[in-house]
């Protein structure tokens, strides 16, 4: 699989100084965090949930969680895990030449991980891992020993994606001690945690809150606290850390709005104009915003729960010309020992110590997402990506 490769090569060739790279489920543990890209949710509920796996992976989707969680009601559970067995049965005996995307199964409790696994039998091939919900160091480990426990048998690693949204890590008092647990939990099980995901729709429902499609998370202050404090803990690029994927968006088709639109006109003139007008119908702007908010503040991929948020994800994932220049500058062997030099660009300073663990990040990046021409920026790529564009 590769992102972008549902465009045609002509389509690729006119975007990408480098095209993005293909990879497997087996890839690097590194390669894949990264790779995850938008990951669109899914309830194991849908009675055609093969098909739209197929589609999606169609449209762009590179990773996908089938929730036996939240999404469904409490009463569904057994209904949906049979359905899981079928449609994963089912997309085994398609698989000949069917590129799948990276899937996950969130689900609720621990022994569900074996039972799934023993229930799945020779279709767990299909499977990259488990997502574990409310996830604090007295919950997390007696998910991770069952993931662990099924190793013997497998003839892939599985990968956990704990989602960190439990009141215990919201509210002040236990902030630090609940997220000291957390580190020590999946840093004791580090090959096993592929990426630890936020769950933002929890952290408001502890305190009654909603943001509205034209404000971001980082608008909202308890959000946007909670969120700097796991960075610090858990994302340091000292080695340490682990990718933290961003929140999901909400908001899918169009509101009363409250406040200008967020997109500049600039960028989409000509026949653009068409495309910030349907963004900004549809709430996108606000996505757009809190996609870049997200990497700024150090955050990689994205919840999604609605296939028109796949394409805006992954075009602001895409490595810009410039970006690459300076990464690469900053990364010449000749330049390990330090100093400060002009980008390429002519347009900032580059510094090469201060710099360097952002430079490997954006190359990682580039590797996944390809690196756009000269003069292509997200305007273009998301005409080529967006489902509304073709």
């Amino acid at each position: 699989m590769r992102h972008f490769g549902h465009l045609s090569a002509e389509a690729r060739k006119d975007l990408f100084h480098r095209e993005p790279t293909e990879f497997t489920a087996d890839a690097p543990a590194g390669t894949l965090a990264v790779a995850l890209g938008a990951t669109l949710y899914s309830p194991a509920t849908r009675s055609h949930l093969a098909d739209a796996i197929i589609k999606q992976a169609g449209q762009g989707v590179v990773s996908m969680v089938l929730c036996l969680e939240d999404s469904i009601d409490d009463g569904e559970v057994k209904q949906a895990e049979e359905n899981l067995v079928r449609q994963f049965a089912e997309l085994a005996a398609r698989d000949a030449g069917t590129a799948l995307p990276l899937l996950f199964i969130r689900v609720r409790a621990a022994e569900q991980i074996p039972d799934l696994i023993r229930r799945l039998d020779s279709s767990v091939r299909l499977l990259s891992g488990f997502v574990l919900p409310k996830f604090t160091e007295e919950r997390g480990v007696p998910f991770l020993e069952a993931l662990a426990s099924c190793d013997p048998g497998l003839e892939r690693r599985l990968y956990a994606m704990p989602v960190l949204e439990s009141p215990e890590l919201l509210h002040l008092e236990t902030r630090a001690e609940t997220l000291g647990g957390i580190a020590r939990t999946v840093d004791k099980y580090r090959d096993r945690v592929l990426a630890l995901r936020l769950g933002v729709t929890d952290f408001c429902s502890a305190y009654g809150l909603r943001r509205a499609p034209d404000m971001t998370a980082y608008d909202v202050q308890l959000v946007a606290s909670v969120i700097a404090d796991v960075v610090n803990v858990l994302g340091r690029a000292d080695g340490t850390g682990f990718t933290v994927t961003g929140p999901v968006w909400e908001y899918f088709k169009p509101h009363e709005r409250m406040f200008k639109p967020q997109l500049r006109r600039s960028p989409f003139i000509g026949e653009a104009e068409a495309l910030r007008t349907a963004l900004i119908e549809h709430d996108m702007d606000g996505l757009l915003r809190e996609i870049e908010l997200d990497r700024a503040n150090g955050l990689q991929g994205k919840t999604c729960i609605h296939p028109t948020h796949v394409a805006p994800v992954h075009a602001l994932s895409v490595v810009s010309h410039e970006e690459f220049s300076d990464a690469a500058d900053i990364l010449q062997p000749q330049r390990c020992g330090g100093g400060v030099l002009r980008s390429a660009y002519t347009n900032k300073m580059n510094e090469v110590k201060p710099h360097r663990a952002w430079a490997e990040r954006t190359v990682l990046r580039a590797e996944v997402f390809g690196v756009a021409r000269e003069g292509v920026g997200f305007v273009e790529l998301l005409s080529a990506g967006l489902p509304t564009a073709h």
